[in-house]
């Protein structure tokens, strides 16, 4: 039986045209060496890890338009072959050579034609971390002791073209290790942080337990901050400063439109994973399943749209409304009672039509044809700072926010085994797969694997992808259940919490 489910993934896979289309480019460098790129600057003779950057590997064809992750090792050929809307074959990191960090498994195919290219990207790093501390002067013995490495992964879905998904696949990780190097030492010191952080090295830092006011004072006792929120912060912070990043470069560089991002951060023993946009992740542990983030969308985020539509009448011009409506209000209306909703309310109510609930609705539609201010469906992530309204200078970007949400899972806390993952994917794996079916692919291709064979994580990813895509019949791509498969660029990360991966915890 294990057998024959293990030829059957791999029939799927070569009859994709996957095997055939791995390079034979020089091996990966493994979990505990510097990240999968190219270094920043190759002239000097030691780094440690985290100073290099992961760089999309480009078409030599069209060395603007279209590039894939580096760590796929695609030829020539392979980059023609991964571009390709007909065939639409799953591109995995080669079988030869060392695996991804964590033994992670991963898989991607193009859109059906949705877009020119597949405007995904993906990135995969062990970065090493330096206290700011050491940077500024403490000695050099200091210095490598107070050093880290975190473990990142991130998928980035982009819209309106691969720039802005590109541009965040090279530089968030660096951005995070930034703002990482401030607490170097507090996040290995087992005391509350410091409230304060010193101005200078050697300075000792303002405790938080240190008496700021008097007992008379009508200030309430300092909050307790602990170390996952600081990690928190920095991740919040990360993408905030790769979205000015964007807005400042936009035009010198091409990133052009905007992209959702998934990334998941493993430090000191827990997973912090941050999502802004329309992809997720799960983690499988032992059958159950549990969820690590949502998706943003009109319909998730409507009740702060609407806020902010309200406080900021300017915002929606003289063309929309920041009211909700079961549907677009007809003039002949005016004057009678209809079910609305404002951003105070998770309930309906009825209200007198007036002339200025005529205006087309801040949010509209349901489900994946939901849309802010009639023009993109997703309500977070990074760029779209150019985005406007069709036929109109109202700018978008005020209603999209920058800021993940951040889950915490502590892998301290549980003994896993080499069949726990946690799965990533972008919206073209969760458009059409639900939790539960996902679990289901989890169980039934590790079970056909020995638990030590790290190969059996790739093999999940491209089951997963395959199982998404479906397979080309008349009617465009379809799954086993004859209905429609993603026609969007899907990608997928499986990171195992337990057996093989455990080693590099």
């Amino acid at each position: 039986m294990l057998n024959r489910v293990r030829s059957a993934v791999a029939h799927l896979v070569s009859s994709s045209g996957t095997s055939s289309q791995r390079s034979k480019s020089p091996d990966l460098p493994n979990a505990t060496s510097a990240p999968l790129a190219a270094p920043e600057t190759p002239k000097s003779p030691r780094k440690k890890p985290g100073n290099e950057v992961c760089r999309p590997q480009k078409s030599l064809e069209n060395p603007v338009s279209f590039s894939r992750p580096t760590f796929l090792q695609l030829s020539p050929g392979g980059l023609r072959r991964a571009d390709d809307h007909a065939d639409r074959a799953v591109q995995s990191p080669p079988d030869t050579g060392r695996r991804l960090p964590w033994s992670t498994g991963y898989a991607e195919v193009i859109n059906a034609g949705k877009s020119r290219h597949n405007e995904d990207q993906a990135c995969c790093e062990v970065v090493y971390v330096e206290s700011r501390r050491s940077i500024t002067g403490a000695s050099k013995e200091l210095s490598h002791n107070q050093g880290f490495c975190f473990y990142y992964w991130g998928l980035f879905d982009g819209h309106a073209g691969g720039g802005a998904a590109e541009m965040a696949a090279r530089l968030l990780h660096r951005h995070i290790r930034e703002q990482l190097k401030d607490l170097v030492e507090i996040l290995q010191d087992p005391l509350p942080p410091p409230l304060c952080l010193p101005s200078t090295p050697g300075t000792p830092a303002v405790s938080t337990t240190s008496q700021l006011v008097s007992p008379q004072s009508c200030w309430s006792p300092q909050k307790e901050v602990t170390h996952d929120s600081l990690v928190v912060g920095a991740i919040e912070n990360a993408f905030q400063l790769m979205d000015e990043q964007m807005a400042r470069e936009r035009r010198g560089h091409q990133v052009e439109g905007g992209c959702c991002a998934l990334v998941v951060v493993y430090l000191l023993g827990k997973m912090y994973v941050a999502n802004a946009g329309d992809s997720r992740a799960i983690i499988v542990r032992n059958g159950e399943i549990i969820p690590m983030s949502r998706e943003f969308t009109p319909e998730t985020e409507r009740q702060r749209l609407q806020l902010l539509g309200f406080l900021k009448p300017e915002l929606l011009g003289s063309e929309f409304t920041h009211l909700e409506f079961p549907r677009r209000v007809q003039p002949k209306e005016l004057g009678q009672r209809m079910l609305y909703r404002d951003q105070n309310m998770t309930g309906w109510a009825y209200k007198k039509i007036e002339l200025e609930d005529l205006r087309f609705p801040l949010v509209c539609g349901e489900g994946k044809k939901a849309r802010v201010m009639a023009t993109i469906g997703v309500t977070r992530g990074l760029g779209d700072h150019n985005l406007k309204v069709s036929s109109s200078t109202l700018p978008i970007k005020p209603f999209l926010s920058c800021f993940p949400e951040v889950r915490v899972y502590d892998l301290t806390q549980y003994e896993h085994c080499p069949d726990d993952v946690l799965v990533l994917g972008t919206d073209g794996l969760w458009d059409v797969t639900n939790d539960s079916e996902v679990a289901a692919t989890v169980d039934r291709v590790l079970s056909a694997y020995e638990p030590n064979d790290p190969s059996r994580y790739t093999a999940l990813a491209q089951a997963l992808v395959l199982g998404a895509r479906g397979i080309p019949r008349d009617r465009g791509w379809r799954l086993p259940n004859n209905k429609l498969g993603s026609g969007d660029d899907i990608s997928v990360f499986v990171i195992p919490l337990g057996g093989p991966g455990s080693s590099y915890s």
